[in-house]
């Protein structure tokens, strides 16, 4: 039986931290539609929320991340046109690409299929050396349907994207980190979240506008030329620059004040 709605994707909070956790741990977190509605819903819910500073993504039990999309869910047989009229309008995944706030995944274990599509939408990858990577849909006469074409060669350069999803056969973790595919390593699963969270903290304790704009500037300046990115990088400089000097103005007004 399906999980309910409500359990399906968890949400913790730690000191500004909010750590969502895929919780299907019986089918190592397999994406079935109460997933993908799930964070679909709590992902806008939390960048609007001015206590959330980042979000880091983590899935339940020691198997895995996730296994990929859930292949058991019953769904209604559709027409290539219905099918593709689906897919169209933005996707439960593609829900990342408009949350500001820096968006970390812990991973360990499986992460396969739309799990490694996930992962790939967030900022930071944080991996547990035992973690496994893969898009094997063409193993089932399948692309990758859930940006794993676009982000994996944004990601690791397109000679490595086309080898892994031509392919489809399982990475390790090592390789995935010689390769860019994630940031770091961590011996356990639990010290991949743990590691999460703390540059999750770490970043919290940075200005929320300058992280904002530091996501808005390098995620939309791999789609720019190089001059239609400096100047996108100018601008929102410009913009900080000036949130700054009013922000110091205030303070020596306050310091000021203080002292007459």
């Amino acid at each position: 039986m399906d999980d309910p709605v409500e359990e399906s994707v968890l949400c913790e909070q730690h000191d500004g931290v909010a750590v969502l956790t895929l919780n299907r741990p019986n089918v190592i977190n397999a994406v079935n539609t109460d997933v993908r509605q799930r964070l679909a819903k709590v992902l806008p819910e939390l960048d609007d929320d001015e206590t959330i500073k980042v979000i880091v993504l983590h899935g339940a039990g020691d198997r895995g991340f996730c296994a990929g999309a859930d292949i058991k869910e019953a769904r209604p047989k559709v027409t290539a046109i219905g099918e593709r009229n689906r897919l169209m309008p933005t996707s439960w995944i593609e829900t990342l690409d408009v949350v500001r706030k820096p968006v970390i995944a812990a991973l360990h274990g499986i992460c396969m299929g739309a799990g490694l599509e996930l992962a790939l939408a967030c900022d930071i990858r944080i991996a547990a050396k035992g973690s496994r990577f893969a898009l094997p849909e063409t193993k089932l006469g399948l692309i990758p349907g859930g940006g794993g074409t676009q982000r994996l060669a944004r990601i690791v350069g397109v000679g490595r994207a086309l080898e892994m999803i031509l392919v489809g056969d399982e990475m390790d973790a090592r390789t995935a980190l010689a390769m860019g595919l994630v940031n770091q390593l961590t011996d356990t699963a639990e010290a991949a979240l743990t590691e999460a969270i703390d540059v999750g903290k770490k970043l919290g304790r940075r200005a929320p506008l300058a992280l904002a704009y530091a996501k808005e500037s390098v995620r939309a300046g791999s789609d720019l030329s190089l001059a239609a990115g400096l100047s996108l990088e100018k601008s929102l400089f410009a913009i900080l620059a000036e949130q700054a000097a009013r922000a110091k103005t205030r303070t020596v007004d306050a310091e000021r004040a203080t002292k007459e």
